[in-house]
């Protein structure tokens, strides 16, 4: 569990984050966070302290680096936040793929309606036509 203080933001907004990953499953203890050193802006900060966030989940194998802002606990916070977003979505994308596929056999197997049927047929015989016209001539005895 995250401990009262440990990020600096408002007090709901951790909690929001506590209640997301209780939510989603993750445990503090399957997280593991490493430090390096950020790159771009930030100046001499930036440049002598490691404020950038890699967070990896143990169980899913998610990986998340974040190096937005110039202060660590902050970026600790983001990258949470980023990494509940990736599980999320994971998540979502499997179940919406399932659902696709469900509906595209649902569509396979519906009936066709009338004049669907007629202009397939219709199509499928001006296509014959076509390719008849490019056989050559039979040759009578």
């Amino acid at each position: 569990m995250l401990r009262r203080g440990v990020f600096p933001v408002s007090p709901e907004k951790a909690r929001a984050l506590r209640a997301r990953m209780e939510r989603l499953a993750v445990r503090e203890e399957d997280l593991e966070e490493r430090f390096i050193r950020s790159r771009g802006k930030g100046g001499q900060n930036v440049n002598k302290v490691s404020t950038c966030v890699v967070l990896r989940h143990g169980p899913s194998g998610v990986v998340v680096k974040c190096q937005r802002e110039r202060s660590q606990a902050l970026n600790r916070f983001l990258a949470r936040r980023d990494l509940l977003d990736k599980l999320e979505a994971r998540a979502r994308g499997v179940a919406e793929a399932g659902a696709a596929e469900r509906a595209r056999i649902r569509r396979q197997k519906r009936r066709r309606s009338r004049r669907a049927k007629e202009k397939l047929l219709a199509a499928k015989r001006a296509h014959g036509e076509k390719k008849a016209a490019r056989r050559p001539p039979a040759v009578e005895d």
